[in-house]
């Protein structure tokens, strides 16, 4: 009987990437591994599986010139990797070794392949249960039984991991060895920057000897239990159960403050250790994670940024254009010239327009060149929970301005001193409160959005205006969310208030880097008294999207469809929590519409929802922000799935503990704003 022992290896890691090569007692990773396997008398090869990825190259170069033989194969399906090399080698049965084990122990080896032998099983190993420290897995069987199992399951799953499908599946005989204390605590694998820092630690102790056992690191860890301490906080074998997207995760938060860069889009925002995070392809309302699962997005759709679905084929094909003409140049390009006169036909009290790329951009633009304009420093923002912080860079002042305004976690003294004291937020609706600012500090800009998760009370809007009129202020009206969702244009066009600056973003471009600034010539024109300038604003696709953006909404009236769809999902909600009588409260403008259960588990089952939701195949939240995708057919299959998770809440609160339900962590709070 011809015993092959193969090493599973790539480069692409997807938390640890290149760990394999990754330098361990002053060699590669993969080359401690080998030689410690060499020393396996019941062994008769060594075999690196790995895949044909052109990155792998330098892996099954190094390893060929240490004179083992290497196969490439498929990069996903290892099962048939493995049967490829099991094949070439003429082997009767096989070991498995992955290539994060670097402490693989050739005695324990040696003898999981005698009682394999002895056994008679199709397949055996020392994890089913695991009872050894994670990273001296061994698991032996047929080429036989790998055979069959390749001919018989197609599922990604067991073709990604190789053997689940021998151990779990009930048609193989299976047989196993224990070690006498359940060790299975202990991570001694290389899957996460800690565990390649303890492992290193481990050889460093024991150098230069390199042949070592397990049970003489076991005794290391007893006596040294800080050389083990930076990975004891990770899971065994938690890569096998997540997902591509959420090991992408985990490894860009060591390297991303966050691990992005927008909260919305954080996974803890979602689904804590579930979210797949990552998106591969995204069209119309249906999102790939990295993986290649399909979703249906009945949730926040890029951040409101795709009003007319991912992908619009005609936006797409006109950004192509501009990229086969050249984005950048020497030249300025005409389209920003085109879309300028675009945004201010539709707005007749404005007469000039700055662009930027972000939301954050366009804030700062329209404050400085406010500021400019007025020959204040002082604003007044219509503040909720520090959003104004985000975007003016958090120059908020004293204690009595910064209480109850700050996101949670924010430093106060963090502001820079040259801004304190020069932001005044008020409350929407609140008029009394925005006068007595304008009467106690000499203020010169007010800047606010039209509408927040409600309406205008009392006159509002129309007594900002006056206000800001009669007193020589500045009024912005931040329409970079709002923009439109329920007109072509401003939402302001809609309550007959015209302010002397607004801003644009989000569905301007389709999800296309754009935002506008438009104002009154004379406010606009003190631009030229203050700097404000930068190269990409000048690039020439967000102009190009956002032109065909506003050719195809004009066409098709997308603020009416995405308006009215957004009202028949509130509608559905509230028949939902009806039919089981439940309580929710309701915000948002129709197109960015929203809910809340009235409930002190309200976070816990907006978990929920997003928990149930994403195993049938949707993103879902307590949210929807309407694109033109979201068809009727779309939206019905939506509630047809929600339902039955409605009348689970509806269980909760009757009295059945919400946590056994949930798989994970309860999401982030999140504050109910249009985002």
């Amino acid at each position: 009987m011809k015993i092959v022992a193969i090493v599973q290896a790539r480069m692409g890691s997807t938390r640890l990437p290149d760990k394999v090569m990754k330098i361990v007692a002053g060699r590669p990773m993969i080359e401690v591994l080998l030689e410690r396997l060499s020393r396996a008398k019941e062994v008769d090869e060594i075999v690196l599986a790995t895949s044909v990825e052109p990155r792998n190259e330098r892996l099954v170069q190094h390893v060929r010139e240490l004179g083992y033989r290497c196969v490439q194969g498929s990069e996903d399906d290892v099962l048939s990797r493995f049967l490829e090399a099991a094949t070439q080698s003429n082997a009767d049965a096989v070991i498995r070794i992955t290539g994060d084990c670097p402490l693989v122990d050739p005695v324990l080896v040696d003898e999981a392949v005698r009682r394999y032998r002895a056994a008679g099983a199709d397949y055996f190993s020392n994890v089913a249960p695991p009872t050894y420290p994670d990273g001296l897995d061994i698991e032996v069987f047929s080429i036989a039984a790998l055979e069959r199992s390749a001919r018989e399951t197609d599922k990604r799953f067991d073709h990604e991991h190789v053997t689940p499908y021998l151990r779990e599946s009930g048609r193989f005989t299976t047989d196993g060895m224990q070690h006498t204390r359940d060790l299975s605590g202990l991570r001694w694998t290389v899957d996460e920057p800690e565990d390649l820092e303890v492992i290193r630690r481990v050889f460093e102790h024991f150098a230069p000897d390199l042949h070592f056992g397990w049970q003489q690191v076991l005794e290391l860890q007893y006596e040294r239990p800080d050389l083990f301490k930076a990975n004891q906080t990770l899971i065994r074998n938690e890569g096998a159960t997540m997902g591509t997207g959420q090991k992408l995760w985990k490894r860009a938060k060591q390297v991303i403050p966050g691990g992005n860069m927008l909260l919305s889009k954080r996974a803890e925002m979602f689904l804590p250790e579930q979210w797949p995070a990552y998106f591969s392809k995204a069209k119309g309302c249906t999102v790939w994670d990295m993986d290649g699962n399909a979703f249906t997005d009945m949730c926040i759709m890029g951040i409101g940024t795709n009003t007319l679905g991912y992908g619009h084929p005609e936006v797409d094909d006109a950004v192509r254009g501009t990229i086969d003409s050249g984005n950048m140049s020497t030249f300025n390009c005409p389209e920003e010239v085109w879309l300028a006169e675009k945004l201010v036909e539709m707005h007749p009290w404005a007469d000039m327009v700055r662009f930027a790329r972000s939301g954050g951009e366009a804030n700062a633009i329209a404050i400085r060149i406010a500021r400019a304009a007025s020959g204040k420093d002082k604003v007044a923002v219509c503040g909720y929970h520090g959003w104004h912080d985000w975007y003016l860079s958090a120059n908020l002042g004293d204690d009595e301005n910064l209480a109850g305004h700050l996101l949670p976690g924010l430093d106060p003294k963090g502001v820079p001193g040259n801004l304190k004291g020069t932001v005044f937020p008020f409350n929407y609706n609140n008029y009394d409160e925005l006068e007595a600012l304008v009467n106690r500090h000499d203020i010169g800009v007010i800047k606010m959005e039209v509408v927040r998760n409600m309406g205008p009370e009392n006159n509002f809007l129309q007594r900002v205006r006056q206000l800001a009129t009669d007193r020589g202020i500045v009024l912005i009206f931040d329409e970079c969310t709002s923009g439109f969702r329920q007109s072509f244009g401003g939402l302001h066009k809609l309550h007959g208030v015209e302010p002397d600056m607004a801003m644009f973003g989000k569905a301007l471009g389709n999800g296309y880097a754009i935002t506008a600034t438009i104002g009154r010539r004379e406010i606009m024109q003190a631009a030229q008294s203050t700097f404000i300038s930068s190269t990409f604003w000048t690039e020439r696709i967000g102009p190009t999207a956002a032109l065909k953006t506003l050719e195809v909404m004009e066409r098709e009236k997308s603020w009416d469809t995405i308006t009215n769809m957004g009202l028949k999902i509130r509608d559905g909600w509230q028949k939902l929590a009806d039919k089981h009588g439940l309580s929710v409260n309701h915000f948002g403008l129709p197109a960015l519409t929203g809910f809340t259960f009235n409930s002190p588990h309200a976070l816990a089952y907006k978990t929920l929802i997003t928990q149930e939701m994403l195993a049938k195949g949707y993103l879902a939240s307590n949210a929807v922000y309407v694109c033109t995708e979201h068809t009727p057919a779309v939206v019905d299959a939506y509630f047809e799935q929600l339902d039955p998770i409605f009348a689970l809440v509806r269980e909760c609160e009757d009295g059945r503990a919400i946590e056994p339900l949930l798989k994970g962590p309860v999401c982030h709070g999140a504050f109910k704003r249009l985002n």
